[in-house]
């Protein structure tokens, strides 16, 4: 099953206008059974376009509560509009808009200084309201080869960490995988990846490490986790195969990823990012199943 290009493209572009569009729900049991006793080894979020089914149903305030009653420390994509509301119930922004998107983004000199205007919006907001991640892109190859992509992300990259130094903020680029979803991405693979952050060489430039994106384009994801851990700001879950829920049904095993995450010495977020087939209950869970 192919990931829904629509709510995923349509989130990460409601970013900046604050508009999401719907994708899962269903009953809530376990959720509204679970604990926020948590062994918090793994700090854990979730990504709040994959339950806009159950906000619309319900709404985002009762959503942002129900994270919280879980044991979450955060929602990943929000909007700055959205922040308040999340960091009512304690919860932390842990990813929002840096600048660019999948498609067009930082491998196209032409898109610099329209990234760079928008990372010195969005970086130092982020830092004044303690928000950890910016997320950022590569774009889409177009016949671009390796080298000159290296090239310039690197150079579009070159004042925008300054000002993530500056606000003590990661700039965070997602790994995609240009097989199911993302045709032509050209940040496909950990190691293009790991190579760029070689180049920019900067603590505050990392890579988000999505585990259903990498599963598809290379697997072997713990080796990768433990030889990559330094060059990784942050992680996004989803079972495979069609980013659903990540139980016994698809092909990764999720606390052993987890337990490899934690020995790795990693400190950042861990953000649930799939469709639920049961609403909250599914997310409760995933968190269970991850709280190793």
């Amino acid at each position: 099953m192919q990931e829904p290009t629509i709510s995923r493209r349509s989130a990460l572009g409601a970013l900046t206008t604050g508009v999401l569009s719907a994708a899962a729900g269903a009953p809530q049991t376990l959720a509204s059974e679970s604990s926020a006793k948590l062994k918090g080894n793994i700090k854990q979020s979730v990504s709040k376009w994959c339950f806009d089914k159950f906000i619309a149903q319900n709404s985002y305030d009762e959503f942002a509560k129900r994270c919280a009653e879980m044991g979450l420390a955060g929602i990943d994509l929000i909007d700055y509009k959205e922040w308040p509301t999340a960091q009512k119930y304690g919860l932390i922004p842990t990813m929002t808009s840096g600048a660019g998107n999948i498609s067009n983004a930082l491998n196209v000199k032409d898109n610099h200084a329209k990234c760079l205007e928008e990372f010195k919006t969005n970086i130092p907001r982020a830092a004044e309201n303690k928000v950890p991640n910016v997320i950022t892109f590569s774009g889409n190859r177009r016949g671009m080869g390796d080298e000159e992509g290296w090239e310039n992300c690197a150079l579009g990259l070159k004042e925008a960490v300054k000002i993530a130094e500056d606000k003590g903020v990661i700039i965070c680029m997602e790994l995609l995988n240009s097989k199911v979803d993302h045709k032509d991405y050209m940040c496909d693979h950990a190691e293009w990846g790991v190579e760029l952050c070689k180049r920019v060489n900067s603590p505050n430039f990392k890579l988000l490490y999505d585990i259903y994106h990498m599963q598809i384009m290379e697997g072997d994801i713990i080796r990768t986790i433990k030889k990559n851990i330094q060059h990784f700001g942050h992680f996004h879950t989803g079972g495979n195969p069609g980013r659903l829920d990540i139980d016994e049904t698809q092909e990764l095993f999720y606390p052993a990823i987890m337990r490899a995450i934690v020995e790795a010495g990693y400190q950042g977020y861990v953000a649930h990012e799939f469709i639920p087939k049961n609403g909250l209950d599914s997310l409760a869970a995933a968190i269970k199943l991850c709280d190793v």
